[in-house]
């Protein structure tokens, strides 16, 4: 049952992205963006940990995600530093997915040649 949840959650995200992409003139950094904060408001809203509990994988692996991590960064260095934590606290969290992020697009880029 966990594969058909995070399947319909992931899916469901998706067609939201792309219903977005296909019906309004917003880009595909938009829609990352615009996800990216959603994530990080279902998260300040309790929401985002009952959607991964409910759908696993399929919460954890898409953008919103990244928003999710970003905001509970926060909130831990502001739980453990005050102020100055909501600076140093949103790379706690997060900084394994921007490091493979940045690697994986480094290695990639030996692989493929950008179009002209």
């Amino acid at each position: 049952m966990i594969y058909l949840n995070a399947f319909l959650l992931a899916g469901t995200l998706c067609l939201l992205g792309e219903l977005i992409l296909d019906n309004t003139k917003l880009t595909p950094g938009h829609v990352t963006s615009l996800f990216t904060v959603l994530g990080s408001f279902l998260a300040f809203l309790g929401i985002y940990d009952k959607l991964i509990e409910w759908g696993g994988a399929g919460a954890t692996v898409i953008i919103s995600n990244f928003g999710n991590m970003l905001y509970q960064g926060v909130i831990e260095g502001y739980h453990e530093m005050g102020v100055l934590g909501l600076f140093t606290g949103v790379l706690t969290k997060s900084s394994a997915a921007i490091a493979t992020s940045v690697i994986v697009a480094f290695l990639l880029s030996f692989l493929f040649k950008p179009k002209n």
